[in-house]
């Protein structure tokens, strides 16, 4: 299998194994239909807890630099390793 390496095929596959990846950890799944926005979608977990993701898919990515919407948002960054096609939350400081 050939090695993806657009950016924009990356961060599409990203998204598609973070839904999965989501599915699979309980949680039900609501993608933004759009290209843009603080968010790329929301989940919400069998206690009805929300959590509003941004999928991050580069290694080199700034984990830490959420912009001032998502963090008045509490944007939680969900990073997809696109070697290993792993996914992991990814903890905030405050």
């Amino acid at each position: 299998m050939e090695k993806v390496t657009d950016p924009n095929r990356i961060g599409d596959i990203a998204e598609f194994y973070a839904v999965t990846w989501l599915w699979d950890n309980g949680y039900e799944v609501f993608v933004n239909s759009g290209s843009t926005g603080p968010v790329d979608m929301i989940c919400v977990d069998k206690e009805g807890n929300v959590k509003f993701i941004d999928v991050k898919s580069n290694r080199n990515t700034n984990l830490t630099g959420r912009s001032e919407i998502q963090k008045k948002l509490n944007v939680q960054y969900l990073h997809f390793h696109p070697d290993t096609r792993k996914c992991r939350f990814v903890e905030h400081q405050v």
